[in-house]
């Protein structure tokens, strides 16, 4: 087991209490409306927001334990982000947004040049390489802060919305890439959408949130195959907004 978390905060309008665990080499990918407190969760996982109490332990590091008073500062989970506004340097190059992480973590400038070359590269950014990051389109954007997370190599990657601005054909590729990564990397991973078809396509398992609480889990498969009225209301209404299903 790689992500042990067990967590509550109270956020403004109810209470996020959730208990899971994501095992090496696994994505999660949570689903709800919006408001759902699927975000929250992200950013109490990452350190950028205190839960009241709980416990976050990622491989056997504890990160976050108020019992024992834990709290683990957000630059030393190792920890890779990807933000639904991407929470890239709009003055900085793609190359140095990308080289940002390696640098705070003191890697030697031969080493960060090779890797960020390489997730440069992964991510079909190298002719952007010398592009500042206010000149990009919002696929681009997307792209180089996902490169910026994967080139650390993190203990667990957690995603925001990961394809949303990306055209149809390019994000079929990276759902497909972004598996493939957890998997070889063999960490945990843990994706929030409102798409049922990101959720088909990268999640190992499913978890459905409604108010602070994840109320189903399973493969996409079982989801479906379990179905329930919350789960043909966000399904139904989702594909009425665009975003369809398999």
């Amino acid at each position: 087991m790689m992500l042990d978390v067990a967590l509550h905060r109270n956020l403004r309008d109810f209470p996020l209490e959730v208990e899971f665990c994501v095992e090496k080499g696994e994505t999660l990918v949570l689903i709800g409306e919006n408001g759902s407190g699927k975000s929250s969760l992200l950013l109490l996982l990452s350190g950028l927001l205190l839960p009241d109490s709980g416990k976050i332990v990622l491989n056997k590091q504890v990160l976050f334990d108020n019992l024992n008073t834990i709290q683990v500062p957000v630059e030393e989970r190792n920890i890779g982000v990807v933000f639904q506004n991407y929470a890239i340097f709009p003055h900085m190059t793609v190359f140095e947004n990308v080289a940002f992480g390696l640098r705070r973590r003191k890697v030697p400038a031969s080493e960060v040049r090779v890797r960020v070359e390489e997730y440069l590269s992964l991510l079909s950014l190298e002719s952007l390489s010398g592009v500042r990051a206010n000149q990009l389109s919002g696929g681009e954007r997307q792209r180089t802060a996902l490169a910026r997370a994967l080139v650390i190599e993190p203990a667990l990657l957690l995603l925001d919305e990961p394809v949303s601005a990306l055209d149809a054909v390019a994000q079929e590729r990276m759902r497909s890439e972004l598996r493939s990564y957890v998997r070889n990397a063999d960490i945990p991973c843990i994706a929030v959408t409102h798409s049922f078809r990101d959720a088909f396509a990268l999640g190992d398992r499913v978890g459905v949130m409604e108010r602070g609480r994840i109320v189903q889990t399973g493969t996409p498969q079982e989801l479906m195959e379990i179905g329930s009225e919350f789960l043909h209301h966000f399904f139904n209404g989702s594909s009425q907004k665009g975003n369809n299903h398999p």
